[in-house]
């Protein structure tokens, strides 16, 4: 008989509808339960496309006895990481707090007034490698719970002390200089892997926000070094096993440092960062590499991702059927020289295991090698690879296909919107700019109330019941921000601007200048989650940090450029510290050092030839986070088209920064040595 989590939108929740444990959803009532009861809370959180979430879902969430224990003893809340990501950053920073470490699935013990008193990760069925079973964590807490009521207490009001008095420092309101964006570039020199490309060791993240401040850092100042270690990075990660070599898209992470065995999982946060990362770099270097990767990465998302109201589905997992109906990580993607003989005959099976280093011991499991192209001095016929690929690719479409989170998330919506829009505008493909459209109209339609306030999720065109948060607030602005530059459509400004109205009134602390991951009025917590840093994707403080200083830039919004600089006073505080994990943010900071530029491109229409040589040739400049406008002359489509005449008839480009513009051009050779110096 299903539990309470029936009735949910996320996939993750629904998976656990028919386990025996009586799931109760993150609630109120959850916690009234608890106290009626007398029992204490199991917070159980993770998400869809989580491994050892599944492994410990099947071990003991559908194990009766262990359910009935569950039952018995305590109120069980599952949470969606991805839904409630105010919820999973509270209870994560005690957990990291109290045992050094963290991850998913999180399994926390809370008191009924939801104060955390017990931590840990995943727990299995039985005692391993030290770790005791969660039977006996199970009877532990529920002895604790018994017996020593009064010491549990006491340990939980010292932790929820604690966790309120662990303050950011935030370094000021004043954003970073040329000192701070230089040190950041010589601790990332520190940390620069000259072998394998990327930073640190294994496991190892594609540094995909890192990549767009070296990008932009080399755009601003010409340092050859940051641009070297952007495209050497991207190159060896593309060649990699982390890239799938057949269908395009990125996977999670490496396991090891030559990104050759990746975590399988697909997200669509990864996907889009990485697909306006590769066209990024391809706008600054030419790179055919860039480019193909740029395009095999979009295609994906819009071919594996779309769902069925326009929106991009959050994941695909690592797990699918291995064809004997076992769930095995990377079954999908993973060849063995047998398998490719099957498929191809043994002469082009032979050359494809040259060029996709697939090897008879092989790369990963059970004699089975992750597809990748090494660096080798032979020399392949195009033709042939092109063939071996199409038919590898329809050979593994039959395969058992891994499951699919339909839940649709704003914040990496306005991500792959931001991605799409670029993409498509910079490789004249329109059917990925009408990609971004349709996302950008859903989340119009159903994320977006009538005060502009946004809802975190969707599924299958049904609203969740989630607020969104900041990080949501300023990725779909980032996202709208994009699509009105490529499609000089100035409603898609507009909403940014509603948007951030929401940020400036909800999420800012007026002291400080320091953003709260969660509104003002939203559900209260613990604690108020606050966290600058960018990690997977950018921090919600960056990425409104971003977007505000974009609409300034569009807008010339004294209030709005004001609370982006007083934002990146945490990034002169982190950058020179720890620039891997405030990528972003440097990225943003670059492009206040640049002004940022704003251009205004005038013409008679954006069809006509003369206007669309000047619109892609600004879109095309690398100066950073510039942002374009482009309409009819006189247009009040956007502010920085108002008084911007034709020139003699002609269409024209203006470039303005720091309260200076040049001289108007009808010459796109003038205008992009404007944009690049």
């Amino acid at each position: 008989m299903p539990n309470r989590l029936a009735h949910e939108t996320s996939p993750y929740l629904l998976q656990h509808a028919d386990n025996p444990v009586d799931w109760w959803p993150w609630s109120e009532e959850a916690f009234e339960e608890a106290r009626r009861s007398g029992r204490p809370v199991l917070l159980s959180v993770g998400y869809s496309s989580c491994h050892w979430c599944h492994v410990m879902a099947h071990e003991s969430f559908e194990d009766e006895a262990t359910a009935e224990f569950l039952n018995t003893h305590f109120v069980s809340v599952k949470v969606d990481r991805e839904e409630r990501p105010d919820v999973d950053a509270v209870y994560m920073e005690a957990v990291q707090a109290a045992t050094g470490q963290g991850g998913w699935p999180m399994t926390v013990f809370l008191t009924p007034e939801a104060e955390p008193f017990y931590f840990g990760t995943y727990f299995p069925p039985a005692p391993r490698h030290g770790m005791p079973s969660f039977r006996q964590v199970l009877e532990g807490v529920r002895s604790a719970w018994a017996d020593r009521r009064d010491e549990v207490a006491e340990v939980a009001g010292k932790i929820v002390r604690d966790l309120a008095g662990r303050e950011i420092s935030y370094g000021g309101t004043e954003a970073p200089g040329e000192q701070e964006l230089a040190q950041a570039l010589l601790g990332l020199t520190r940390e620069y892997d000259p072998q394998r490309g990327g930073f640190g060791g294994a496991p190892k993240f594609p540094p995909s926000m890192v990549i767009e401040f070296l990008l932009r850092h080399h755009a601003r100042t010409g340092a050859e070094g940051a641009l070297q270690m952007a495209q050497d990075t991207c190159e060896r990660m593309a060649r990699g096993g982390i890239y799938d070599q057949l269908g395009g898209g990125f996977a999670r992470y490496s396991v090891d440092r030559d990104w050759v065995i990746p975590h399988f999982e697909k997200m669509l946060y990864d996907n889009a960062l990485l697909c306006r990362v590769y066209a990024h770099l391809w706008r600054a270097t030419g790179s055919d590499l860039a480019r193909r990767v740029a395009l095999e990465t979009a295609d994906f998302m819009v071919r594996e991702l779309r769902t069925e109201q326009g929106g991009f589905a959050s994941a695909l997992d690592a797990d699918s059927d291995d064809g004997t109906g076992r769930h095995v990580e990377g079954a999908y993607y993973v060849w063995t020289p047998e398998q490719l003989r099957v498929a191809l005959g043994d002469d082009d099976a032979e050359s494809a295991a040259r060029y996709f280093g697939v090897t008879e011991e092989g790369t990963f499991e059970e004699g089975a090698s992750v597809l990748q192209l090494p660096q080798r001095d032979e020399v392949f016929d195009a033709e042939r690879v092109a063939s071996v690929r199409t038919r590898l690719l329809e050979r593994r479409a039959g395969r058992p296909a891994p499951g699919r989170d339909d839940k649709v998330v704003a914040a990496w919506n306005g991500l792959a919107i931001a991605a799409l829009a670029e993409t498509g505008a910079y490789f004249d493909r329109p059917d990925l700019v009408d990609a971004a459209l349709g996302a950008a109209d859903l989340l119009v339609r159903v994320h977006l109330d009538e005060q502009a306030r946004l809802t975190r999720t969707s599924k299958d065109g049904r609203a969740g019941a989630n607020a969104g948060v900041l990080e949501d607030y300023g990725d779909v602005a980032e996202g709208f921000l994009a699509l009105a530059s490529v499609t000089g459509e100035g409603v898609w400004l507009d909403f940014a601007g509603f948007l951030l109205d929401h940020v400036l009134a909800r999420f800012v602390d007026e002291e400080s200048g320091a953003l709260f991951d969660t509104a003002a009025d939203a559900e209260r917590l613990i604690r108020r989650p606050q966290d600058p840093t960018d990690n997977a994707v950018p921090s919600g403080w960056s990425a409104a940090a971003g977007a505000l200083l974009g609409y300034a830039a569009h807008t010339g919004s004294e209030p709005h450029r004001r609370a982006a600089e007083r934002a990146l006073g945490v990034v002169k505080a982190l950058g020179p510290r720890v620039p891997r994990f405030i990528g972003w943010g440097l990225a943003v900071a670059e492009a206040l050092l640049d002004g940022p530029r704003e251009v205004a491109v005038v013409g008679p229409a954006l069809s006509d030839e003369a206007t669309k040589a000047l619109h892609r040739t600004a879109l095309l400049g690398t100066a950073p986070g510039a942002v374009v406008a482009a309409g009819a002359a006189e247009s009040d489509e956007f502010p920085l088209l108002a008084g911007r005449p034709l020139q003699q008839g002609a269409p024209a480009a203006y470039v303005c920064r720091n309260f200076t513009c040049d001289a108007p051009t009808t010459d796109p050779e003038r205008l992009r040595e404007a944009l690049s110096s």
